[in-house]
């Protein structure tokens, strides 16, 4: 009995063993196929009900990760934060913009894990706006440097938006 129950196991594990090769394999060859397609024709089947902008149109979307820690073991306050977005995010995107305050942790470059507040800003903006990407890294760029940060965190994305 034992020796029956070991086999149907061994055929059951390579069972799910060629299932996840297979679709490794088929994964694979989509993900070389779809690097072969233009992103501008990509683009157009991922967002081709945005056609009709009574329906929606495309837009961008951008996620910032702004964490609020200092090296030197202080904070960047909230006044702070509020000057930073007067100055220089809204400048940039005057069309508005969602703000968000919490809390986040990530693995720095000394190895260890760091738990601080945070400011999470949403920009939404038209898909084909000119220069965004530009003003975007300006706004990190100078985060950055200002907040004395390893990094702010961009997230980048297309959707179909509706007003």
């Amino acid at each position: 009995m034992l020796q029956i129950m070991r086999k149907n196991v061994s055929r059951g594990l390579i069972g799910w063993i060629l299932v996840v090769v297979c679709a490794g394999t088929i994964l694979s060859r989509a993900l070389d196929h779809t690097d072969a397609i233009p992103a501008q024709q990509t683009k157009a089947v991922i967002l081709e009900g945005c056609t009709d902008r009574d329906r929606g149109r495309p837009f961008a979307r951008t996620e910032l990760f702004f964490g609020k820690s200092k090296p030197d073991g202080s904070m960047v306050t909230d006044e702070e934060f509020r000057a930073f977005l007067d100055e220089v995010i809204t400048p940039r995107f005057p069309n508005g913009l969602t703000m968000l305050s919490g809390a986040g942790q990530f693995r720095g470059s000394s190895g260890m894990i760091q738990r601080e507040g945070a400011v999470f800003v949403i920009l939404l903006y038209p898909a084909d706006e000119q220069d965004s990407g530009a003003r975007i890294e300006q706004i990190r760029n100078r985060y950055r440097k200002t907040c004395a940060q390893e990094s702010v965190l961009r997230v980048d994305g297309e959707f179909c938006v509706y007003f």
